[in-house]
């Protein structure tokens, strides 16, 4: 994410991406999505789950596209710069100008298209065969200033990612532990409203427990920010095993419980007020347009990889549907947790405590190893802002500074707050909405530009997305503009009602 080309790594079939894709997106954002929908109305939230499910399938092609034309670029250049050594070596003439490679997007307006490439129409000159992150095709296709709010983005929504993480885990051991002692065992998810003030073990509040957890959390999973972490496949394969099981064991509880006519949930059709963290939720719920060219990249056949990215996006909006329908029916609304693994907690749900247990502390066991990993990534942007050709950081910037900054603000603002809820709508509504629609917009704009500067109006990408006309490039900014205005009005007019 911090830019560069890497290798591609091992190729895998359409279908194995496709697992990728659908392991990727369907994350933390889902356990929140449940208490979302209640506080939203069903019929607001299916709507609004539907539609934002196709924005972004549709940035999604646009990203994939903009992948496509940076392969093209990088190939040509290649080829020109091949041409340019066989002619230095017949001739000691100098390149003419119609041979001088393209140099960085702002400039490339003032370039025409160099006429002598034949080959430039052929369609394996768009063929995605390496893997370029969506840093450096913004270091392609963008000005300075686009390439700077590109990182500055890409870096808030990772600090809220982090903030997410950094409290989701002391919330869970918080509610499972303080609900494990005294005289409330197994009272998480019955209704039972707890005030972080109420005590959790003798004198400790529960506010002081969740402060503990969170000491704790930080002085084990910290340290990893200042060192290199790699995410493996075992691992990998691990958490990827554990969620399915808990999603699955989730539904299926909820809809045992529905069965036996033991649901107290009466969800409402709509409630205006609960759409911004909806919003929020869904969009970052659909997150995955950062790490498409790690998926797209290494599958064998991209033929009709956008009909692929369709049919997984199909599965996720049925997957999410599912899920948050059988909990607002199964559960009453001011019953379900942020974390909608803590409703399974009591035992009135499931009398089986491996399972209370298993689904309680799903979120620590998940979390806790993507956590290191997202840090790393954040602090490899930092590095990558501020890095200058040539230049190197001194060891105190580079092992001490650049870490702290990374670890710092997070936990700090998990330290104040621990709704879910709100960290999730906040993160999705701003830097997400960034993310997922303005940033893949661009790039599609732009790469569409540059290809035809460098290869001519007649050339067709052969990823060329669905949503090919300049209409739906302008509704994506348009649509993504207007949700940071109704995001940051709505939060304005809720802080003047307080």
């Amino acid at each position: 994410m911090a830019g560069g080309i890497t290798d591609t790594g091992e190729l895998y079939s359409p279908y194995v991406g496709l697992v990728y894709m659908f392991n990727l997106i369907v994350g933390t954002g889902a356990l929140t999505m449940p208490k979302a929908f209640a506080t939203a109305g069903w019929l607001v939230s299916l709507v609004l789950l539907m539609f934002l499910g196709f924005m972004s399938y549709m940035t999604t092609t646009f990203v994939v596209e903009a992948m496509a034309a940076a392969n093209a670029q990088l190939r040509w250049k290649r080829m020109e710069k091949r041409k340019e050594d066989d002619e230095d070596e017949d001739s000691s003439s100098g390149v003419s100008d119609s041979d001088v490679l393209l140099q960085d997007g702002y400039e490339r307006a003032e370039t025409r298209p160099i006429l002598s490439v034949q080959r430039r129409g052929s369609p394996n000159i768009f063929e995605i065969t390496e893997r370029v992150e969506m840093g450096q095709m913004a270091s392609m296709f963008f000005n300075k200033v686009g390439v700077n709010l590109f990182y500055f983005c890409i870096i808030i929504y990772l600090y809220g990612d982090l903030a997410i993480y950094a409290a989701a885990v002391p919330v869970s051991l918080m509610q499972v532990t303080c609900s494990a002692t005294g005289n409330h065992s197994c009272s998480v998810g019955d209704g039972t409203k707890y005030n972080d003030t109420d005590k959790c073990w003798g004198p400790i509040r529960r506010i002081d427990a969740y402060r503990l957890y969170l000491a704790a959390f930080t002085l084990l999973l910290g340290p990893f920010t200042f060192f290199n972490v790699q995410k493996t496949k075992y691992l990998q394969i691990m958490t990827s095993l554990m969620r399915w099981i808990a999603f699955i064991l989730m539904i299926i509880l909820a809809l045992i419980r529905i069965s036996k006519g033991q649901a107290e949930g009466h969800p409402s059709m709509a409630q205006l007020s609960g759409i911004r963290n909806l919003f929020g939720v869904c969009v970052y719920s659909f997150m995955c347009q950062h790490s498409l060219p790690s998926l797209i990249t290494p599958i064998s056949k991209k033929k009709h990889v956008n009909k692929l990215v369709l049919l997984d996006y199909i599965l996720i909006l049925a997957f999410y549907s599912l899920l948050s329908f059988t909990a607002i029916y199964c559960f009453r609304n001011d019953t379900l947790m942020d974390m909608y693994t803590l409703n399974f907690t009591n035992c009135k749900i499931i009398n089986v405590a491996f399972i209370r247990y298993f689904l309680g502390l799903f979120p620590v066991f998940t979390i806790s190893t993507n956590f290191p990993i997202i840090a790393v990534t954040l602090r490899n942007n930092w590095k990558t802002l501020f890095h200058r050709e040539g230049g190197t950081y001194p060891w105190v910037v580079d092992r001490i500074v650049f870490p702290a900054i990374t670890l710092i603000p997070p936990v700090l603002v998990a330290f104040c707050t621990h709704d879910l809820e709100s960290l999730v709508g906040i993160t999705g509504a701003y830097a997400g909405n960034g993310i997922q629609y303005l940033i893949p917009a661009f790039l599609a704009y732009c790469s569409r530009k540059d290809t035809q500067l460098v290869f001519g109006s007649g050339t067709v990408n052969k990823h060329l997305s669905p949503f090919r006309h300049t209409f739906w490039i302008v509704f994506v900014l348009i649509w993504g503009f207007s949700c940071f205005v109704f995001v940051t009005a709505n939060i304005v007019l809720s802080e003047s009602k307080l």
